[in-house]
């Protein structure tokens, strides 16, 4: 199996005052890092490619230096060293998050609920489609550092794991309120992810599964023309065209706006649980 976080392990357990000045200390750096970044690529003037490496740059300096000072670790000590079962879990997460996005989908086509219709078409389409692997790579792998990191680690380990999961998965859809076209279900739903995959990092103590999960649901949605958290990524020269209402569609926010990505959390709760071992067990 990977080998365990160094926060598992390393250093003396921090007093209450040394927990929370070292959540702070990370919060002032990761946001230090997302406003610096963000002034050093905003010339490149991209609007949706520019904040996922915003985000994962910050995320990835915050996480290393904090425990660097703190755990004398390495940024792959927390949850990203490659071991045993990391592939797995990895395809698990992946794999199991594309296949229910691909059935949200294909079963409202086959039902004729939904058409997907030819739209503008790229100009180079494999390099387009590479493109996107990768940046939704980066994109999954930032958020789940940013949110599952050094900070997420430490409280869990120090409060709690329960105690932690909720309150940083409310923040995760509190950051996506600003997205183009939010409501209040794609708000809740994003949240339900935010557990879900803090819950997935607690029962693997590993990011392979989040990230995984987190890649696979979002690389599915623009190969079928369907907008990401409101951001319209054209990828496969198609877009998906609902009958239904807002309620099932997600309207322009996206599948995850409606009611069937409340459905999808629950089944990976489900997979989460099946596939992985409790901590303690």
């Amino acid at each position: 199996m990977p080998g365990q976080p160094v926060l598992k392990t390393a250093g003396l357990k921090p007093t209450k005052i040394g927990i929370l000045l070292r959540v702070a200390l990370y919060v002032v750096v990761a946001y230090l890092g997302l406003a610096l970044f963000s002034l050093a690529l905003y010339p490149l003037q991209q609007p949706f490619v520019a904040p996922i490496f915003v985000t994962f740059a910050a995320a990835a300096v915050a996480n290393a230096l904090l425990v660097r000072i703190f755990e004398r670790g390495t940024l792959s000590d927390l949850g990203l060293q490659w071991g045993e079962g990391s592939g797995r879990q990895f395809a698990i997460g992946a794999g199991s998050a594309a296949a229910c996005a691909v059935l949200c989908l294909a079963i409202p086509m086959l039902a004729r609920l939904a058409v997907f219709e030819p739209a503008e078409r790229p100009a180079h389409m494999a390099a387009t489609v590479a493109f996107e692997i990768v940046f939704l790579l980066f994109g999954a792998a930032g958020e789940e550092l940013l949110f599952h990191g050094y900070a997420f680690q430490l409280l869990a380990r120090t409060i709690g794991a329960f105690a932690t999961i909720l309150p940083v998965g409310v923040l995760f859809g509190f950051r996506h309120s600003g997205n183009p076209n939010a409501t209040l279900l794609s708000v809740a739903n994003t949240m339900g992810w935010g557990i879900l995959l803090g819950y997935a990092y607690v029962r693997t103590q590993a990011l392979w599964m989040p990230i995984g999960m987190h890649f696979g649901w979002n690389l599915v949605l623009p190969l079928f023309g369907v907008n990401l958290s409101g951001i319209v990524i054209p990828v496969s020269g198609h877009e998906l065209h609902w009958k239904t209402g807002d309620l099932w569609s997600g309207g322009s926010y996206g599948l995850e706006g409606g009611v069937l990505t409340s459905l999808v959390v629950i089944v990976l709760f489900i997979v989460v649980q099946r596939f992985t071992r409790s901590p303690e067990g």
